[in-house]
C-alpha cells in the first residue's frame, strides 16, 4: 500500500528491484506519473538489501519507508527469512534441533520474571519470539505453514474460547464466565 500523503511527490521515472511483482508495476504505472528523462528517479522495492536500494542509499537518494516498514513484526519476519536464506547454521536446523535452544530461552525467561527486570524480560521474549519465526520460517520453506498462519492460529483459538474478545463486549468479563467460555471452547475443538 502507498499512503496516501506520499501520492503527490510520486512524479519521475520509476524503476524497480527485481522482486516487485509485474502486477505492482502495472498499478504504479496508473498511480505514477512520469515527468519525462530529466525527473527524479523513483526506485520501489519491497528488499532493503537489494543491490540498487544500497547503491541508491550510499549514493545518496532520500528514503521513503511506508509505515509498516516501522512495524517490528513485519521487520523480524523479513529477517528470520534472511537468517534462513543465507545462514548455513540455520540452514541446518530443524525443529527437533532447535528444542533445546527454545527449552532455554523459557528458562531465562523465567528467571527474568523472578527477578523482575523489566528490560531482561523483553529481552528474553524477543528471543522466545526468535524461535516462533524460527520454527515457523522453516515450516514456510517446506510449504506447510508460515508466520502469518500461526499469528491466524492464535485469533481463531482467542475467537472460540474468548468470544467476548469479537462480540461488541465492552465491560470486564468475570474470571469465572471466562473459564467457563475457555472450557466451552476447548471442549468444541
Amino acid at each position: 500500500m502507498i499512503p496516501f500523503t506520499l501520492l503527490s511527490e510520486l512524479r519521475g521515472r520509476v524503476e524497480f528491484s527485481d522482486e516487485v511483482p509485474v502486477q505492482v508495476r502495472w498499478n504504479l504505472g496508473d498511480v505514477i506519473g512520469d515527468a519525462g528523462n530529466h525527473a527524479p528517479r523513483i526506485l520501489v522495492s519491497t528488499d532493503e538489501w537489494d543491490e540498487k536500494v544500497r547503491s541508491a542509499i550510499a549514493d545518496g537518494a532520500r528514503v521513503v519507508e511506508v509505515p509498516s516498514r516501522s512495524e517490528g513484526i513485519a521487520q523480524a519476519v523479513d529477517v528470520m527469512r534472511r537468517a534462513l536464506r543465507l545462514g548455513e547454521w540455520e540452514q541446518s536446523q530443524t525443529h527437533a534441533s532447535l528444542m533445546a535452544y527454545l527449552r532455554e530461552e523459557v528458562e531465562e525467561f523465567d528467571e527474568a520474571v523472578r527477578g523482575g527486570d523489566e528490560q531482561e524480560m523483553r529481552d528474553e521474549l524477543g528471543d522466545l519470539l526468535l524461535q516462533v519465526l524460527f520454527h515457523a520460517e522453516i515450516a514456510s520453506q517446506r510449504g506447510s505453514f508460515d508466520f502469518d498462519a500461526v499469528a491466524m492460529s492464535f485469533v481463531e483459538k482467542m475467537a472460540k474460547r474468548s468470544p467476548y474478545l469479537f462480540d461488541g463486549t465492552h465491560q470486564v468479563v468475570a474470571i469465572e464466565e471466562q473459564e467457563r467460555l475457555w472450557e466451552l471452547g476447548k471442549q468444541a475443538q
